[in-house]
């Protein structure tokens, strides 16, 4: 009967230590709960119910939490502080950040990140979250800004094209085949093409080189 009633306490504790985080891990919890097989039990239980939501493996966050930010009118900053919180380092790029500003026509179904780790996906109820890799010397074009109280990592939009183009490298072999990607290109300032060279420089590639002849 004591040991219930330790758990039960264990238990309120967990909940009571997290609610005000916009997310944690297991090995944060190790503090006040060693245990680490009644641990995952407990969020499992946790996440079943609802109390919790998984973001990842091994990474949540609360119910409670997430219905706040909402109140607060947050929740869109929330979402895209979690995407490159849950899987660093990592900036949104790509569809996400071109449809924000109007170089895609259509709204974007996913979050888009470009990453130094590996190619990754991870769905949750707050969505789906995709991570395409690039080498370190293209990990650049990126910006944090802080809305409310989170930070935001971000592509120019100039780097989200590029990004965007850059993974297409290899299916795009003429002009036509660019057209067919129904690029806005027209907002794109002499700023934002001085940006995309640079980058191409930073590259190497004479494909992307030839590319960007096309815009």
């Amino acid at each position: 009967m004591r040991n219930k009633v330790k758990k039960e306490k264990l238990s309120e504790n967990v909940l009571s230590l997290v609610k005000d985080l916009p997310f944690f891990d297991i090995a944060y919890l190790k503090n006040i709960l060693k245990n680490e097989h009644y641990l995952k039990i407990l969020l499992h239980r946790y996440s079943k119910n609802g109390d919790i939501i998984r973001l990842k493996k091994g990474i949540y966050t609360t119910k409670r939490y997430a219905e706040g930010i909402k109140n607060k009118g947050s929740y869109s900053n929330y979402l895209e502080f979690l995407a490159s919180a849950i899987y660093p380092p990592a900036y949104l790029s790509l569809e996400y950040v071109l449809s924000e500003n109007n170089l895609l026509t259509e709204m974007p179904e996913n979050f888009t990140l470009i990453t130094r780790n590996k190619t990754a996906n991870f769905r949750n109820n707050f969505g789906n979250f995709i991570y395409h890799n690039v080498k370190e010397s293209l990990f650049t074009g990126f910006s944090a800004m802080k809305h409310n109280e989170f930070i935001i990592y971000k592509a120019t939009k100039a780097k989200a094209l590029f990004d965007f183009i850059y993974l297409r490298k290899n299916i795009i072999t003429d002009r036509n085949s660019f057209e067919e990607l129904r690029l806005n290109t027209i907002i794109l300032t002499s700023s934002d093409k001085k940006k995309l060279l640079e980058y191409a420089f930073a590259d190497g590639s004479g494909r992307m080189m030839k590319i960007l002849k096309y815009i």
